[in-house]
């Protein structure tokens, strides 16, 4: 039983500003890139999201100043009327078209009570340092600045309401630099409000996409607004946390591939005669070889793809194990490559699949390494792991398109 309900957004004032604040995620960026960004466009989200932007390079980015600008400059654009606060709590649809393919979530806050409490799950851990980060910018901002990025098993008679609300007129519409469509809808009719909440809690659980440090990051400060207030209802706008929710069938997973910067003592070629027991390997060529089926790998050194093909008695039922990128870390990444944390090893990169397979080409070629395509995870797959409770490794999953912060704003 999901508790979603609908909240007094702060939001762009008008379709123009909206489509000079949105911003990407605050982590998408390093503290230099969020710099020129801000540079580029002085309306960015990022000064918000990424507040050292305002201060020299040398201020360390997680002393208490750079979060009580964050808090100062939303004040300000609440202030000066770049930002204005609905009247009353609404829900929102927002929807994202990317290379043809649209995806539309609902706009609400999610429970905390429900994070805890085993409604809504996780698929992968968090890190304490980005946790802390987190906490102390919504702790001092008293505001959820990022949407959690959450998914549900695809429910008709929520797609129906929310299908109809999008033949009217958007609130915003407005394509980024990157070329992806965002258009926003405003759902303020009383009726409408009550049959989404109700249709969202007939829905047994809800799957955190992607944002685990933002959500985490939420929950703790509302623990925190809790143990100040011994009295606390649990009706504080602190007890829920912004999220968009999308139908798992809407969304696009991409491979998540992997380079490592070199063979780990091994010749290529006896890298392959080990793995021959595991994997069955045909020679490519020149061409880029992207995985079209699950239990398929693109292998590339030195000029030369190969495929290798996952034998059946390496694959398994167990939702985490039999995961490709398990089965890859498993068999060859850690006891032939070394690489037995994938999350600490510096040998080791990552790369989106949107970035394209030459760029595992000129990372590997660069210090004479191997490269890895992967085929992508599966939103089933996702779901089936943390249904079962359990975790993926580091780096399953790369969404596409990523969610924009500043277009919705949660205060408590």
């Amino acid at each position: 039983m999901s508790i979603i309900r609908p909240f007094q957004a702060v939001r762009p004032s008008d379709e123009r500003l909206a489509s000079h604040i949105a911003a990407l995620p605050y982590d998408v960026y390093s503290s230099a890139e969020a710099r020129r960004i801000v540079e580029q466009e002085p309306l960015s989200f990022l000064k918000i999201d990424r507040a050292e932007t305002q201060f020299p390079e040398e201020t360390d980015m997680y002393s208490a100043e750079v979060y009580e600008k964050a808090r100062d400059i939303l004040e300000q654009m609440i202030s000066d009327g770049s930002f204005l606060k609905e009247s009353s709590p609404c829900y929102y649809i927002y929807s994202l078209t990317m290379n043809g393919r649209t995806q539309s979530g609902l706009v609400g806050c999610a429970s905390v009570d429900d994070y805890t409490g085993g409604v809504i799950l996780k698929h992968e851990n968090t890190l304490e340092a980005k946790e802390l980060d987190r906490f102390r910018h919504i702790d001092t901002c008293s505001a959820q600045t990022g949407p959690i990025f959450l998914s549900y098993r695809p429910d008709e008679a929520v797609r129906t309401i929310l299908r109809k609300i999008q033949e009217g007129a958007p609130l915003y519409d407005f394509t980024s630099g990157d070329e992806i469509r965002h258009c926003v809808w405003r759902i303020d009719s009383a009726e409408d409000i009550e049959n989404i909440s109700h249709l969202f809690s007939r829905i047994p659980h809800l799957y955190i996409a992607d944002g685990h440090h933002r959500a985490a990051s939420a929950v703790k400060v509302c623990l925190k607004r809790r143990a100040e207030d011994p009295d606390f209802s649990g009706n504080e706008e602190y007890n829920f946390f912004l999220s968009v929710l999308f139908p798992s069938d809407e969304l696009k997973i991409y491979d998540y591939n992997r380079v490592v910067a070199d063979l780990n003592g091994y010749t290529f070629d006896k890298i392959l005669d080990i793995v021959e027991n595991t994997f069955e390997i045909e020679k490519i060529g020149s061409t880029p070889f992207r995985p079209e089926k699950k239990g398929d790998f693109g292998v590339y050194h030195g000029g030369c793809w190969f495929r290798l093909t996952a034998r059946p008695d390496v694959c398994s039922d167990d939702p985490v194990k039999g995961l490709d990128v398990s089965i890859l870390q498993d068999r060859i990444l850690s006891p032939l490559l070394g690489i037995h944390d994938p999350k600490t090893d510096s040998r080791i990169s990552f790369v989106g699949g949107i970035r394209g397979l030459e760029e595992l080409e000129k990372r590997a070629d660069r210090t004479g390494g191997i490269a890895f395509s992967m085929y992508p995870t599966s939103m089933d797959e996702l779901m089936r792991v943390a249904d079962s409770g359990m975790l993926m490794p580091p780096k399953s999953t790369w969404f596409e398109p990523k969610l924009r912060s500043g277009l919705f704003i949660h205060q408590f």
